[in-house]
């Protein structure tokens, strides 16, 4: 079944477009969904039936599986039987009846301004580590953009003089702006400390770890989850709080919401949307903060 997934992944690299995420959790996904159908006899994408599919769910929910995974596994395996039918590989799409399971959906954790400060101003140290982590927590939260852009931004896709940053998803392209702030940072961190994290490295890569290499998302998110703890944040967040707070801070502020969507990245309305109930909530909340007096 590997040289079908095979075929499939080069469809969504060529033919679709998809990014290099979705491309390599597609093909994960698949790879284990067809490891557990070989163990059961199945070696061919022309003998899997809903009862297989539905016994590799069942599988997952029995290992722990999270909702949200095992939602996003359905996703790989409908596109892939989708493409096999489309190819004339298969008679009969096996996963058109799986039914999707409910995820619950929880409301994004948005920082108060003055969570966002505390948790900027933690990297003080003159260390390239610092130095460094100072400049990509500026950035994300002056750009709202994913960490995985973030990680993956090269030094040509940064204008320091004009304030812009080049965001490449899939075959688009967005320009999103950056302030003051996140400028010093910026060029602190290409001055003092880039160079001394690469080691002599060659890179077009922003931003490396501390071996000059390319850094990993949850290495990133381990650096977030320090300086929040150093900052005495007891939300749980991750670097996409940074984003969420980004957005809900700019419409609370009086931002235009299709500015916003622009920036994010959003294709959908509907997404930006959901930080305008935020934004709503916010002057409420500081009338609150102010006059009750168990504040």
């Amino acid at each position: 079944m590997l040289s079908e997934i095979d075929s499939f992944i080069s469809y969504l690299q060529e033919v679709k477009g998809s990014s290099q995420n979705t491309v390599v959790s597609y093909r994960r996904d698949l790879v284990q969904m067809a490891a557990f159908l070989e163990a059961q006899g199945i070696f061919a994408p022309a003998k899997v039936t809903k009862t297989s599919l539905n016994s590799y769910i069942l599988y997952l929910e029995k290992q722990g599986k999270a909702t949200t995974t095992i939602s996003r596994v359905l996703a790989s395996i409908k596109s892939f039987f989708q493409y096999e039918l489309n190819e004339g590989q298969i008679r009969r799409d096996p996963a058109v009846l799986l039914k999707t399971p409910k995820i619950e959906k929880k409301p994004p954790v948005i920082l108060t301004v003055d969570e966002v400060n505390r948790l900027l101003s933690q990297p003080t140290d003159d260390s390239p580590k610092e130095i460094r982590d100072r400049a990509m927590l500026e950035l994300l939260y002056a750009t709202g953009i994913r960490v995985s852009e973030l990680i993956g931004l090269k030094q040509t896709d940064v204008n320091i003089p004009v304030g812009f940053i080049t965001c490449h998803d899939s075959n688009r392209e967005r320009m999103i702006p950056f302030g003051k702030t996140a400028r010093e940072a910026l060029v602190q961190y290409l001055e003092h400390a880039r160079d001394l994290l690469l080691k002599g490295k060659a890179s077009e890569l922003l931003f490396t770890n501390c071996n000059g290499e390319s850094m990993s998302r949850q290495g990133f998110w381990k650096i977030v989850k320090h300086y929040g703890e150093r900052a005495g944040i007891d939300s749980d967040i991750t670097p996409h709080s940074l984003r969420h707070s980004f957005a809900a801070h700019l419409i609370g502020g009086g931002a235009d919401i299709q500015a916003v969507q622009t920036m994010l990245g959003h294709a959908d309305m509907a997404t930006t949307q959901m930080y305008v109930s935020y934004a709503q909530k916010e002057p409420i909340r500081r009338v609150y903060a102010g006059a009750h007096p168990r504040k």
